[in-house]
């Protein structure tokens, strides 16, 4: 999985996959997800105010037996915008058929998709934003008018054909919404951000999981996970698990705070929830260009990453967890992160915090 033109440590070859605290999927995830996602919005933990309003959504839908309208997700990677795709799915009781934005290559293959659903079923595209802008014309007729417009032919005798589709209903995941053309967000009727998650809500996503799994955790332990979990159920899922294997070979079984802390401690998750790369990326802000602001460009040159990973990837809890400013000038490492690596705060102009 790692770059071979990377060492195994770097930052980027440890974001390539193996990072315990990446919040995008990891190959390890794919067998334990489908078991622990909820099914129904009734096991939904957390992000409540999505949640109560899909619920008005969905039974509205269901009421006048339609299609439920186009839902939009967006948010930082790993916080369930999948999970909440199939979740709608079983509300309305139709199936979900799921694809991603850079597997659609041809219009064609699209075509082909839309023209299979079935009255009110689902059609998943996760990172919506990556699909090719002459695909993403495709999907304006079919969203707005149920309906493809075909051209056949090509030159003066080129004609367009309209082939009516089934009422469906797309549900579109992004990390990066502003990346979105206008005319394709225009067309979702529900679009919802989805928040880091409250450390309570964590804990109980952790204490679910781990009934799923058959593994007795203490609820000191739970929290002690919850809170290095980066506000993201699915880095809470995989330290559950991470910590489940030190409990069975090194403790008994059962996952005590004690046996939490030793684990994580092993595993180099720190109290905050920050790996060797949030370290280095912080450090590197403050020791090479001096507390920032620095470019975005300049820091992925510093630290061998690319500029996608760092605003996708890390800067997001960074920012959320007060480490780390994004200003008109670049980034900038805030009072806290001084603080978090014993260092004295410099005097600066305020407006850079």
């Amino acid at each position: 999985m790692n770059d071979p033109s990377t060492s195994s440590g770097s930052p980027r070859a440890q974001s390539r996959g193996d990072r315990l605290v990446a919040a995008a999927r990891v190959d390890d995830d794919a067998q334990y997800e489908a078991g622990l996602r909820p099914r129904f919005l009734a096991e939904y933990i957390g992000q409540d105010r999505l949640r109560d309003n899909l619920a008005v959504s969905i039974e509205a839908a269901r009421g006048r037996a339609e299609a439920l309208d186009h839902v939009l997700l967006y948010g930082p990677p790993g916080l369930g915008k999948t999970t909440l795709a199939y979740v709608i799915g079983n509300e309305m009781g139709v199936p979900v058929r799921a694809t991603a934005g850079p597997v659609i290559e041809k219009p064609g293959d699209l075509a082909a998709m839309l023209t299979n659903l079935q009255q009110h079923e689902v059609l998943f595209i996760d990172e919506i934003h990556r699909m090719a802008p002459a695909i993403e014309e495709i999907l304006y007729p079919a969203m707005e008018d149920y309906e493809l417009d075909i051209v056949i032919g090509q030159g003066p005798s080129a004609r367009s054909v309209k082939v009516p589709l089934q009422k469906f209903t797309l549900i579109g995941a992004t990390t990066r919404a502003g990346l979105l053309t206008a005319p394709l967000r225009a067309r979702f009727g529900i679009v919802h951000r989805l928040d880091f998650y409250a450390d309570g809500d964590i804990e109980e996503i952790v204490r679910r999981s781990a009934r799923i799994l058959d593994v007795v955790v203490d609820p000191d332990a739970a929290t002690e996970i919850a809170r290095r979990s980066r506000g993201t159920p699915r880095i809470a899922n995989r330290l559950l698990r991470r910590v489940r294997d030190y409990a069975q070979v090194r403790a008994d079984g059962r996952i005590t705070a004690e046996v939490a802390r030793a684990a994580l401690a092993l595993l180099e998750v720190d109290d905050h929830g920050f790996d060797e790369v949030d370290r280095k990326l912080l450090r590197t802000i403050i020791e090479k260009f001096s507390g920032g602001p620095v470019g975005v460009n300049s820091l992925a040159a510093a630290i061998n990453e690319e500029k996608d990973a760092i605003e996708d990837i890390y800067e997001p809890f960074l920012i959320q967890a007060g480490f780390l400013d994004r200003t008109p000038r670049g980034r900038v490492a805030t009072p806290r992160a001084y603080r978090y690596f014993g260092l004295t705060v410099p005097r600066r102009d305020s407006s850079l915090w």
